[in-house]
């Protein structure tokens, strides 16, 4: 049976501030990304064996076996960015009504594709976006978070946002299809946070991008199933989150860094 999907809004790599400014997302296609970014697609692309080998994610509190992630964290100023040690991901239960309130020690990104020139170039774009349009000091470091995952199919269904629609209380939500293979669903859900518009498409391009501003946007995306019993699909994203006031749970996990 044929299922209904909806086509991206793409936007001009040139107006991405302004779309950001005017509507809280951006919506970009591969070439327009390796453009806005300044580097090859190709380049890109060259990172996607990485998803290959990625670990499972340990702390589903749904008992789900479909997720594998990997994380990494940075610092950037001016431009300048560097890894910081390994830390937990965390968030208040404010922005994660399922997982919040705990520290998930993810497996670390490969020390191999944090060196690659396309990644530091990726990381530096999405920050210098992020200060230019919500840091109070454009010259003060932006803290960045990456996750690498991916959604399977092997139990018959998977869950990319199993806490559903949500904030990640950030300034910017960068969300790239890495790829998907013999799967349907997986549509994006983005809706106002105070409005009532909304709007869903499903991206399927390897390394189209959904920006969002995360103060005005809420976020979701469907779960996804094999297109037939026999075969087994994933979909693969790279989530890249930038924050002004500093990595969230640093000055106090109990949630007054919000």
């Amino acid at each position: 049976m044929a299922y209904v999907t909806f086509p991206p809004p793409y936007h001009s790599p040139n107006r991405v501030a302004e779309q950001l400014r005017d509507h809280g997302y951006a919506v970009l296609q591969p070439q327009d990304v390796a453009a806005w970014l300044g580097c090859e697609l190709e380049a890109l692309l060259a990172l996607n064996p990485d998803w290959e080998t990625l670990p499972p994610d340990e702390f589903l509190k749904d008992g789900g076996r479909y997720r594998f992630r990997r994380h990494a964290s940075f610092t950037v100023t001016e431009g300048a960015v560097v890894q910081v040690p390994h830390r937990a991901h965390w968030q208040p239960v404010k922005y994660n009504a399922l997982h919040g309130g705990m520290e998930r020690w993810f497996a670390p990104m490969l020390e191999s594709t944090c060196a690659q020139a396309v990644w530091v170039q990726l990381i530096a774009k999405l920050a210098q976006l992020s200060q230019q349009l919500f840091a109070p000091d454009a010259h003060a470091p932006c803290y960045v978070e990456a996750h690498q995952f991916r959604i399977d199919t092997a139990s018959g269904i998977g869950r990319p946002t199993p806490e559903g629609a949500h904030r990640d209380g950030v300034d910017l939500v960068a969300v790239f299809l890495v790829g998907r293979q013999g799967i349907k669903g997986g549509e994006t859900r983005v809706f106002e946070a105070t409005g009532p518009s909304g709007l869903r498409f499903t991206l399927t391009e390897p390394w189209s991008l959904m920006l969002l501003d995360d103060a005005r946007m809420i976020h979701e995306s469907t779960p996804i199933q094999p297109l037939s019993d026999s075969e087994r699909g994933a979909r693969d994203t790279l989530v890249v989150t930038c924050r002004a006031q500093g990595f969230q749970g640093d000055a106090d996990k109990k949630g007054r860094l919000i």
